[in-house]
């Protein structure tokens, strides 16, 4: 029946299993916080442990999957790692969910349009 349809298009299995990992690192909410925090600028371990009310130890190993899965960067600066998103793409994930889960606690049906300034 979809394959019938002119525009129909399915991810392969790659963009599949690629998304699904992106999504399960992101279902964590120090994870989300901590990449919020990277997407208005740099950070060290230890700022990002203050903004996420999270040990640095545990932020510091969610940062090491993060950057694994390509959702952060670092750069080392002497024996400091200063920490950013790693694209526009993380922003917009980020942002996406953000903007959902407010009209989920809102009770925001799909068809109306909020404005959301964390979404922006």
């Amino acid at each position: 029946m979809h394959a019938s349809l002119p525009e129909f298009d399915m991810p392969t299995e790659e963009q599949v299993h690629l998304a699904a990992e992106s999504f399960r690192l992101l279902a964590d909410p120090t994870r989300i916080k901590v990449l919020w925090a990277l997407l208005q600028g740099e950070s060290s371990v230890a700022c990002l442990a203050e903004l996420a009310g999270a040990a640095p130890t545990a932020v510091s190993q969610h940062l090491a999957k993060l950057r694994l899965a390509g959702l952060v960067k670092g750069r080392r600066e002497g024996t400091f790692v200063y920490y950013s998103a790693a694209d526009n793409h993380v922003r917009g994930l980020l942002a996406q969910a953000l903007h959902h889960a407010d009209h989920v606690d809102r009770g925001i049906t799909s068809g109306a349009h909020a404005h959301h300034p964390r979404a922006e």
